[in-house]
């Protein structure tokens, strides 16, 4: 991949950087104590990928979902994953209409520009693939006419890492189409004083309009937003410096199955944005490492000693940015 003809416009890239920090100022207004999880979906969402959220209930997957297309100016939906939901209950399918005398295509819950599907692995594999299928070519096909989804389209799926019964794991081809897996855990108790203060003065996280969040992009802001990101300069030595990392978890130790080198293009796509956000118009190496861990963790397999022993994806992860020698010299406009 080269690098743009033409070094992008710095006013843009302020543009970029003013934009992301008042729409995720505006989301941590509501979504307390989730810094990374808010920042991590707002580079998913600018790099035009999907994200697996994954929590214990009750710490605000939903209202981060909600909360986000709220600030983005977009329609958002949500599904409730479970083990009868059909494909069709996703992507929708024709109906007779009487009327008419014909069929007539009723759209699924899948046609909006925010989805949330909640507790996705609650769903049998041929529902979740109607899903992914989705994600990936951003179109449906119902009865053999295929139509496309609104732009933008982002997923944000959930599930609960401490429930197994009645679940159907995500198999790791599908989760390799999620951009990124972002974990997330209880708020710290100083936090948690914060929200019950908030509930006291009269929050309530299912209405929105009192909270007063005001958007701060729409959809074709979104798609200028992406433009500006993908304009951002990547060294040579950042590019060796990616696919680098991204090799060694198919030689580590522990690791059985390696990630692809879609987990390259993710982690390319996701410095750009990070730079951005940042006020840069090039790609460092801690833009790689800050994300390197949502954007790889669910893209490899753990060998299954190595997984008796305790190892987690997050500490291969770990491992390899510790052992990879960070690219040298000055970064300059």
């Amino acid at each position: 991949m080269t690098a743009p003809a033409a070094p992008v416009d710095p006013a843009a890239i302020d543009r970029f950087s003013s934009v992301f920090r008042a729409a995720q100022d505006q989301v941590e207004r509501v979504l307390l104590g989730q810094r990374g999880a808010v920042r991590s979906a707002l580079v998913a969402l600018f790099a035009g990928g999907h994200v697996l959220l994954e929590g214990p209930p009750g710490i605000g997957k939903t209202l981060l979902a909600r909360s986000l297309a709220r600030v983005m100016g977009v329609e958002f939906k949500r599904i409730q994953f479970t083990p009868d939901l059909m494909p069709s209950d996703v992507t929708g399918g024709n109906l007779f209409n009487q009327a008419e005398d014909a069929f007539v295509f009723r759209a699924g819950p899948v046609f909006t520009q925010v989805l949330l599907a909640d507790e996705i692995n609650r769903a049998p594999a041929k529902t979740q693939s109607a899903l992914l299928e989705a994600m990936s070519d951003r179109q449906v096909t119902v009865d053999g006419e295929t139509r496309p989804l609104p732009d933008p389209f982002f997923t944000l799926a959930t599930q609960n890492p401490v429930e197994s019964e009645g679940t159907y794991p995500l198999p790791e081809a599908q989760l390799d189409r999620f951009l990124m897996k972002v974990l997330l855990d209880h708020p710290a108790k100083d936090v948690e004083v914060t929200l019950l203060q908030s509930y006291l003065g009269g929050f309530d996280a299912g209405d929105l309009d009192a909270v007063g969040l005001h958007r701060v992009v729409d959809a074709a802001g979104i798609a200028q937003m992406r433009r500006i990101a993908r304009g951002v300069r990547v060294d040579a030595e950042i590019l060796d410096y990616i696919a680098t990392i991204v090799g060694r978890t198919r030689e580590d130790a522990a690791v059985d199955l390696g990630a692809s080198p879609r987990a390259s293009i993710a982690l390319l796509l996701c410095g750009q944005v990070v730079a951005a956000a940042e006020g840069r118009a090039y790609v460092v190496p801690d833009d790689i490492k800050e994300l390197a861990a949502p954007v790889l963790r669910h893209r490899f397999l753990l060998q299954p000693d190595a997984e008796l022993e305790g190892v987690r994806p997050d500490d291969v992860v770990r491992g390899i940015l510790m052992d990879v020698p960070v690219p040298g010299g000055e970064h300059e406009d």
